[in-house]
């Protein structure tokens, strides 16, 4: 997999590093093929409702709008209701960096109910992947890459949301202690 460095926003200073997105080159099949893969995946995690009652991707009749009025909406009953409130946000810069495909195959297995074949397809695709970056005409040479999920990728939003979704239980279960 190549990937090419570019810059976030154009207000960003084009000569800092983080100012810069990896995006991941893809070939055109493997697009089509991520397509497939992720109309499945989610067709069959709406189907058992395995996705997180809050997270709005990949959810019909959700988007980052109807989550932002739903957590304002709990924070205004909780106040009005006179409840101590804390709001945690979790900046997640470079997160689609830190996934674990170890980890993202366990969950896909155990927590996504993904067996046999899709399991094995799963397991095919993040195995023995390589990345090398190409800037200003120049490539480096390929390394192996046993975490990551390529942004610009059908599946890498997918493959994350997978992976964070047990954010919601932890949630769940401090809110549980509070209380």
């Amino acid at each position: 997999m190549l990937v090419q460095p570019r810059v976030k926003s154009p207000a960003l200073d084009p000569v800092q590093l983080k100012s810069y997105r990896p995006i991941s080159k893809l070939l055109y099949v493997s697009k089509v093929v991520g397509r497939v893969v992720a109309k499945r995946f989610i067709s069959h995690a709406n189907t058992y409702e395995l996705l997180p009652t809050h997270q709005p991707v990949y959810r019909q009749h959700h988007s980052t709008e109807t989550t932002i009025l739903s957590v304002h909406n709990d924070l205004v009953h909780a106040v009005d209701d006179g409840k101590v409130t804390i709001l945690v946000l979790l900046d997640l810069n470079a997160a689609f960096d830190t996934v674990d495909h170890n980890i993202l195959l366990s969950l896909l297995r155990d927590r996504f109910s993904n067996e046999n074949a899709a399991y094995n397809w799963f397991q095919s695709y993040l195995s023995d992947q390589q990345q090398s970056f190409v800037y200003d005409g120049q490539q480096t040479t390929f390394f192996p890459l046993d975490c990551s999920v390529p942004q610009g990728s059908v599946l890498g939003p997918l493959e994350f949301v997978a992976y964070t979704d047990d954010i919601s239980d932890v949630v769940a279960l401090a809110k549980h202690d509070i209380n």
